[in-house]
């Protein structure tokens, strides 16, 4: 077990660099005047095509259709959680937020996802919650509200609150979202055709999205097309892909998927890395860091435990 949590940690901090690619051009997007509707809904029509093709050509879409049409429900619930309820609010706090701060919040996910474990498990949370994870997931937690503290010295208030709300509902439905869904499937798929499985059961949100985009009078630019399409690639399918691979890795012991779901935390530093790249920002103030540091520290610490 200790080899596959190795392993399933290592797919994670991968993951996180291509889910930082999310952070970064939604970001960039949204400082060029992109609506957030599009930012959100562009990614997931382009990982449609893409996806199916991909389980196409591998020969797997047969199971994936047997396996939905026996729960069709549950995959269009969880699914939209997962997906949904996850990406719209983060596309949304983009216009509020620089994108390390926007990373940074939502690693709450991290204590999201010990949380709502013994709810979903149905167990007692003494026996699914370890003290030395919350320990650990605490340190981050102090991180991401330093980081809070810092940036509220450069914002509004209201603007601070309108950027954070979304991000914290985000971290919740992911994790949720993707355990239901661990539970849906049983094992049965692997990453790709999951990944696939859900982009098709959440599209009904994505057009309901896309149509309240359009009763704004908002359209797609052609540079957000492109962009979402690169998110589409690098994050919606690389990133969900390996990250799904690492959760089902550990799916059955608890502790380690806590430790897995902490690697997302490298997303901070890859997207503060990615900013000052691409949009040539100015380094974040020492609080700023002081925070990063205890975000990293803490994931660190969940990835070495045993």
């Amino acid at each position: 077990m200790r080899s596959k949590k190795s392993i399933a940690i290592l797919l994670g901090i991968f993951s996180s660099l291509f889910f930082a690619v999310t952070f970064v051009i939604n970001r960039l997007i949204s400082v060029g005047g992109g609506h957030w509707t599009w930012t959100a809904s562009l990614r997931f029509f382009w990982m449609l095509p893409i996806l199916l093709a991909l389980v196409i050509f591998c020969k797997e879409l047969k199971p994936l259709i047997q396996v939905m049409i026996k729960k069709p429900m549950q995959w269009i619930i969880w699914s939209t959680v997962c997906f949904g309820i996850f990406y719209a609010p983060l596309s949304f706090a983009a216009s509020y937020g620089p994108s390390w701060l926007v990373a940074g919040t939502w690693q709450i996910t991290i204590v999201a996802g010990m949380l709502i474990a013994p709810i979903i498990n149905k167990t007692p949370f003494r026996k699914t919650i370890s003290f030395q994870a919350l320990c650990f997931s605490l340190i981050v937690l102090a991180g991401i509200l330093i980081m809070q503290l810092s940036q509220a010295k450069s914002i509004s208030y209201e603007d601070l609150i309108i950027g954070t709300i979304p991000v914290i509902i985000s971290a919740f439905a992911y994790p949720l979202g993707n355990r239901k869904m661990m539970q849906v499937a049983n094992g049965r798929l692997n990453a790709k055709q999951r990944t696939l499985g859900m982009t098709i059961a959440s599209m009904p949100f994505w057009i309901l999205l896309s149509i309240y985009g359009l009763s704004l009078n908002e359209l797609p630019t052609e540079s957000q097309a492109l962009q979402t399409l690169v998110v589409a690639l690098c994050s919606g399918v690389i990133a969900t892909c390996l990250f799904f691979m690492a959760t089902d890795k550990v799916r059955k012991d608890e502790k380690a998927l806590a430790s897995v779901e902490a690697t997302l935390s490298t997303e901070v530093v890859f997207a503060l890395i990615g900013e000052i790249v691409i949009l040539k920002i100015s380094l974040p103030d020492i609080y700023s860091l002081i925070g990063i540091l205890l975000v990293i520290i803490g994931m660190m610490l969940h990835s070495l435990k045993k």
